[in-house]
């Protein structure tokens, strides 16, 4: 007998524990299988076994969208602050900057997708759920403006679970009339507006800037609307349909207008940029 089987056996009986280090493997949401994490990696953070899609955070999805070394940051002197003197506030926003290395919730910039220039705004959950506050909203409706001054197609990539951000209070909830109203002026400007929708994207970004491109991308399987649907079946008492409020039942319905793999979502845009810009 060699030394696997004996080490085999002797795991079996309980007498050897093995010690896997932490972050070699990742267990998947959709199918539950073990993913070795640098396959995950490899595959853009999406399950080769069932192609459930991982959270990816804004830096990795601007790397993955843009040219390479294209992209340029527009405005990170904006910083986040305690209007209301909510307790604890600062803190979460400290976790958020250690979470995911942004000093807030959206980063904004230009670059180019194909050879094309365009400004490009991406939220990230792992930042208090993408939430939207004063900072957030600026930035968006900041890009928004570049857009039109510059006369090049916005890209805006939304990945908010949070929605408004309570710590704000009005302050969060005015950036929704902000952000529509400069998704309003660059529509009337003519400029080509993209929405790219991850999972989840709820709340008052979704019922703002995030549904209103001229072109509506989601990812397969994004969680997109406003409550969830544990709140929804609270609420009305009835259960909710499988599939509900996924990207490809919006999709159905006419709320989107494709459910694109993120390994081909470059290439989409590539495509609808130049047929359109």
């Amino acid at each position: 007998m060699g030394w696997f089987e004996r080490t085999y056996n002797r795991i079996k009986r309980g007498k050897t524990k093995i010690d896997i280090p932490d972050g070699l493997w990742t267990q998947c949401t959709g199918c539950s299988k073990t993913i070795y994490n640098k396959n995950l990696e490899k595959n853009i953070r999406v399950c080769p076994e069932c192609g459930y899609h991982f959270y990816l955070g804004a830096h990795d999805r601007i790397s993955v969208t843009l040219d390479e070394a294209s992209f340029s940051q527009y405005n990170s002197n904006i910083r986040p602050n305690n209007p209301l003197g909510f307790p604890e506030y600062e803190e979460k926003l400290s976790k958020g900057v250690e979470k995911t290395g942004l000093d807030e919730a959206a980063i904004i910039g230009k670059g180019k997708v194909g050879g094309v220039p365009i400004v490009v705004g991406v939220t990230d959950f792992g930042f208090m759920g993408g939430s939207m506050g004063s900072v957030v909203g600026e930035r968006i409706t900041l890009a928004a403006e570049k857009a039109v001054e510059e006369k090049h197609p916005l890209l805006l990539i939304s990945g908010s679970g949070g929605g408004a951000r309570m710590q704000e209070g009005v302050f969060s909830l005015m950036q929704m009339a902000k952000t529509s109203a400069a998704i309003a002026k660059l529509k009337q400007e003519g400029v080509l507006y993209i929405s790219l929708l991850t999972n989840p994207t709820m709340g008052g970004v979704m019922a703002s800037f995030a549904s209103r491109g001229d072109i509506v991308l989601a990812e397969p399987g994004a969680r997109l609307g406003f409550a969830g649907p544990r709140v929804i079946s609270q609420t009305i008492r009835q259960q909710i349909p499988a599939g509900f409020q996924l990207s490809e039942s919006l999709l159905k319905h006419g709320v989107i207008d494709l459910v694109v793999e993120r390994a081909k979502i470059r290439d989409t845009l590539i495509r609808i940029l130049n047929l359109l810009s």
